[in-house]
């Protein structure tokens, strides 16, 4: 079986992950959406919150899995006894960045493979990042997420 690791924050999933995840599945016998903590960045939402959202949109796909993990990806990888990490592009810099990952990942467990996808074209512009400006400033940010990513107002 070939089981691949998507790993991010998904704070909050977007439409261009999910469509990372359908291309995967292309790919993959399953895919494990592995949601982690990153302390570069400040959460806005509850891991809880996010694994539910996720487990919502995929709900109806066995072949998905979701799991929220902390510490390196690859001993991640390791527990799961997944040889793939998925990481998803949307530009040149996203490759600069995951190119390095993917090399130090490499030299310390040398049989996990990073599968690079390129982002639809449709969501090639969004990130988790700028959705959760639009969140915090009030926006509609429908525009941009599955419709099970529903925030409450408070």
């Amino acid at each position: 079986m070939k089981r691949a690791i998507f790993p991010g924050t998904f704070d909050p999933i977007t439409n261009g992950h999910v469509g990372i995840v359908e291309m995967g599945l292309s790919l993959f016998d399953e895919i494990i959406i592995a949601i982690g903590s990153n302390v570069k960045k400040t959460q806005l939402f509850s891991i809880e919150q996010r694994k539910t959202w996720i487990e919502d949109i995929f709900k109806n796909n066995n072949r998905v899995k979701v799991m929220a993990y902390e510490g390196l990806t690859v001993a991640f990888c390791r527990l799961q006894k997944a040889n793939f990490i998925i990481r998803g592009l949307r530009n040149s810099t996203d490759f600069e960045y995951e190119q390095s990952i993917a090399h130090a990942n490499k030299k310390m467990v040398s049989d996990i493979e990073t599968v690079f996808l390129l982002a639809p074209t449709s969501a090639a512009t969004i990130s988790s990042s700028i959705v959760r400006e639009i969140i915090i400033s009030g926006g509609d940010y429908s525009l941009f997420v599955p419709k099970e990513v529903n925030i409450k107002k408070s």
